[in-house]
């Protein structure tokens, strides 16, 4: 695979400009609080929306990062996850990176075939057989499908997560495996690394 460094310009120099941005809205808000006629509720609320923004774009672009070194697919993923997301068709991928996940995961169905973003969302198509389970991927090949994950007993907040971001999660607390998350109920995609869940861009999230 390709190591890239992380070089992701473009994208980098945005995430930048949005936190100077926000920097720029605070300084505002500390110089306006002296006006007892001005309210900073609404400046608040739009300062946390932009911080969510940022959040979901520096994710994208650490995903990338985290992606490069191990496949050259990450446009194919990213190509599935985004129409995944638009149909709210849940979904649940584990990118292999270092760590040997034999041991940790009960094995599915061998599938062995290139990786592609048509094959992936025909595998998590729902009433396909295969799709209630996580698709492991190594390097640039689709190895196997409706493999079971070890669930983690995380709350986000007070929420507990669904399966598939409780499967996600508990992956990833106990490997380097990278794990992308489609949620059936929001459409809202999310990758798992080090036991923690980052939100990325798809279409009309933002």
């Amino acid at each position: 695979m390709d190591n890239g460094g992380c070089d992701f310009s473009p994208m980098e120099q945005t995430i930048k400009e949005d936190i100077h941005h926000v920097i720029t809205a605070l300084q505002n808000n500390v110089a306006a609080m002296g006006n007892e006629n001005y309210c900073l509720l609404g400046n608040f609320e739009k300062i946390k929306e932009d911080f969510l923004s940022i959040e979901m774009k520096a994710a994208t672009f650490y995903l990338n990062c985290y992606l490069s070194p191990f496949t050259d697919k990450y446009s194919e993923l990213s190509a599935c996850v985004q129409n995944m997301s638009k149909l709210k068709h849940g979904g649940l991928i584990v990118i292999q990176r270092e760590d040997s996940l034999h041991s940790l995961m009960k094995p599915g169905i061998p599938i062995g075939a290139e990786l592609t973003h048509s094959l992936l969302e025909s595998i998590f198509f729902p009433g396909n057989p295969l799709h209630d389970g996580a698709v492991l991927v190594c390097q640039n090949q689709i190895v196997s499908a409706a493999n079971v994950l070890p669930l983690s007993d995380r709350y986000i907040g007070e929420k507990k997560l669904g399966t598939r971001h409780r499967a996600a999660l508990g992956l990833s607390e106990q490997s380097d495996a990278l794990v992308l998350v489609v949620s059936e109920e929001t459409g809202r995609v999310s990758f798992a690394i080090g036991g923690n869940l980052h939100p990325i861009i798809t279409h009309g999230t933002i």
